[in-house]
Parts: C-alpha cells; structure tokens; sequence
C-alpha cells in the first residue's frame, strides 16, 4: 500500500470515528450501534458497542472499531477481538495521522 494510499485510509477512519462521537454524545441507551470504522470505500456497515467498550476504544488516540474482517494488516495491528469486532491500532504514518486527527486529543498550543 502506498503512501497516498496509507494517507486516504487513515482520514477515511477519521472521518468515521468523528460520526460515532457526534452518536455517542446523542444517545442514552446501551449498546449503541456505530458506523464500522474501517478504511473500506463505501462500508457503511453497523455494529453495536457498549457504552465502556466504546470509551475504552476512544482512550487510545490510534484505535478503532472495526467488523470482523474489515482489519487492514498492512498499517494496524488487532488489539482486541470479540465476536462481532474488533479493535485495531493503527501504526507508522496512519498511526500519526490517527493520532493527529483524535477529535478527544487537545490540538498542540503554537509554538
């Protein structure tokens, strides 16, 4: 996988984790369906997450909720699996990018 390529995967997850904070935010009940935060061009799948599973994806600035099989060996690194999904951590370029784009992750102060 190529740079540009590593670059449009690791904003596409973004994206979606930006998505699943607005629904955190906005619902009172337990589990809560999430959209799947793969890197898939056009996944649109669902998967459902406990309120405390969902907190402690969010506690790692280079994780993510995904399906089962929805992983991408070549930039992240399964940390978690259950029945239905996983929990990868992004690494190298998509791991800073990831990390970059946290929307929990206070932006640095201007130097």
């Amino acid at each position: 996988m190529g740079d540009d390529a590593r670059r449009r995967v690791s904003l596409n997850e973004a994206t979606f984790r930006t998505i699943n904070e607005a629904i955190e935010r906005r619902t009172d009940r337990d589990p809560i369906t999430f959209v799947c935060e793969c890197a898939r061009l056009g996944c649109n799948e669902l998967l459902e997450l406990t309120g405390v599973e969902y907190q402690q994806v969010r506690a790692h600035p280079r994780r993510f909720a995904v399906l089962v099989g929805h992983e991408l060996p070549d930039v992240e690194d399964v940390i978690a699996r259950h029945e239905l999904h996983l929990v990868v951590e992004k690494r190298g370029e998509a791991g800073d990018i990831a990390a970059q784009t946290d929307p929990r992750t206070p932006l640095s102060e201007p130097e």
